[in-house]
Formats: structure tokens, sequence, C-alpha cells
């Protein structure tokens, strides 16, 4: 099979390794613990294995090796350097150099194999909130500067939602122990941001509930169809980007006046619920401004 190719701008190194392009500039003139390769118009562009060297060099001098140091090692030693010295406190930084370089070069195996090292150390939860929530947030950043691609995004998004999935399923062959409300978890239409509400459905499993889970682009109609069905039953809709802010309101007024009734609820989390105003909210709604906040409810 061929490897993925890819290059990198010093601006692109600098984003995915946190280091000034300034800094690296330096490095490479004074130290030459780079080599980058030259376009037909004399430009810098690094190679993946390149990229790997800076995290692995970033990691060293974050935990006090000096640059003269690191510059004088062995290549081949660096990287047997960087494992020896991976503590608990450090661990996080490294999975997520690791999960970068793994989705940089759409390499599944060194996804699973960081993740199966996260895990003889750490439960999901953890793994979930001290790595790939940060890892989320900063492949955000990637993709608005243009860093990465989409398809870069959606590769390790996947085996995110892959390992969500697994975790989630040991507690859906369960029988719920909590009758007192059914969880409905849903994305607005439109929306396909969909790690979070995933997690939450988790969450909620683990908790003892009954969850359907509706995923993306959900119409209203459909959640007036569980009505038919099912009482006391507490809608979690997860809004990232959608419903927009200038119908966002429009879209709770919608809610309150079609779905809820006396023994439902709605639960409103995502970067859009902060534009819901007083006035729209009601008994029946509350806001949560984390995931932490709404498992905390539960």
């Amino acid at each position: 099979m061929n490897s993925v190719k890819n290059t990198f701008s010093i601006k692109d190194l600098e984003n995915l390794s946190g280091i000034k392009a300034h800094t690296i500039r330096i490095w490479e003139k004074r130290y030459n613990v780079l080599e980058p390769l030259r376009t037909d118009t004399n430009i810098r562009i690094y190679d993946l294995s390149a990229l790997q060297k800076l995290l692995n060099i970033t990691l060293l001098h974050d935990y006090g090796y000096k640059i003269s140091k690191i510059s004088k090692m062995p290549q081949e030693n660096i990287p047997t350097l960087v494992r020896e010295i991976v503590s608990a406190k450090s661990a996080k930084n490294h999975a997520i150099s690791s999960f970068k370089l793994a989705m940089m070069n759409f390499d599944q195996a060194l996804f699973f194999t960081t993740y199966n090292t996260l895990l003889s150390e750490k439960s999901f939860r953890e793994i979930f909130f001290e790595v790939f929530v940060p890892l989320m947030e900063e492949i955000g950043f990637l993709w608005q500067s243009e860093t990465i691609t989409p398809a870069h995004e959606h590769f390790i998004s996947y085996l995110i939602k892959l390992k969500l999935l697994i975790n989630t399923e040991k507690f859906q062959s369960q029988e719920p122990t909590r009758s007192d409300r059914l969880f409905v978890l849903y994305l607005p239409m439109n929306e396909i941001h969909e790690l979070g509400l995933m997690y939450l459905n988790y969450e909620i499993l683990s908790n003892g509930y009954k969850t359907i889970y509706l995923g993306e682009s959900v119409p209203t109609d459909s959640l007036k169809d569980l009505k038919k069905y099912f009482d006391n039953i507490t809608y979690v809709c997860y809004m990232t980007v959608e419903p927009n802010k200038s119908d966002v309101n429009q879209y709770i007024k919608d809610l309150n006046e079609e779905i809820l009734d006396e023994t439902s609820e709605l639960w409103l989390i995502g970067r859009m619920s902060e534009y819901v105003e007083q006035k729209n909210i009601t008994h029946k709604i509350s806001i949560f401004n984390s995931i932490t906040n709404l498992v905390d409810e539960l």
C-alpha cells in the first residue's frame, strides 16, 4: 500500500506543535534539528517525519531538556527518551501529539495503539475529558487555519465515535435501573456535530436511564411522534452551530409550544444555547454550559 504523503508549511508546524515559526527557524539554523525541503521558489516545506520529530522535541523541551542538548542526540534516541519520560503528568500531551500524527497520516494503527496505552492507565471517561475533548478543540482550530483538511477531521472523528459506540454498547445491553424519566437525545436540523451528544448518551445510560438516541438533523415532527409512545420525556438538544443566532429563539418558542407538556422537559447545551433569551426559558427548559454540568444533574 502506498504511504500517505503529507507536506507542511512552517506555519502548519507552528499550529500543530505550538512552537512559534520564528523559534523553529532558529532551531533549524542554530541547531540543525530539522532539515526542511524546498520548493522551486525556495519556500520551506516539511514532511511527516519532520512533524513527528518536532512534536517529540517539543515534549522534551517542555520537560526541561535544552534544545542544544536535544540537537546532539542521535535521532533514533529521541522517541525512546520521549517514551521514558512520559509520566501521568505528560501522558495527555504525548497522547494528543500521537493522535494528531495518526490523523495527519491517516494511521488507524497508531490511533488504536495510543488509545489502548491510555486505557491501561485511565478510564474511558478520563480519556474523553482529558484527551479527546482538548484534541477536538485543537482540531477545530487546525481546520479553521487550513492546516488540516475536512478529510483529516472526519477520519479522527470517526475513530473517536467508534470508541464512544463501543463503550456505550456496554450499557445499552443492560436493563435500565431508573424509570422516572426517559431521555431523547438529538441534534436540530442541519446540525451535524455529534460527538458531544454521543458522549452524553454514554453518560446518561451509565447512570441507569433509558435513552432514545435520534442523532443529527432531527425535524421537530419526529419529536412529536415520540409523545405518542412515552411520558416523562427529557429532550436533550445539543446546538453547536444550528439553529443560528437569529433563529434560535424562535426554535425554542416552537419547541415549547409544540413539544413540551406537563410531563416533559427540554435540556439545552452547546454554543448556540448561549443566545437563548431569558424570556424564552420556562420551568420546563434548562440550559447547561458544559457536559460536566449536565452530567451532574443526572
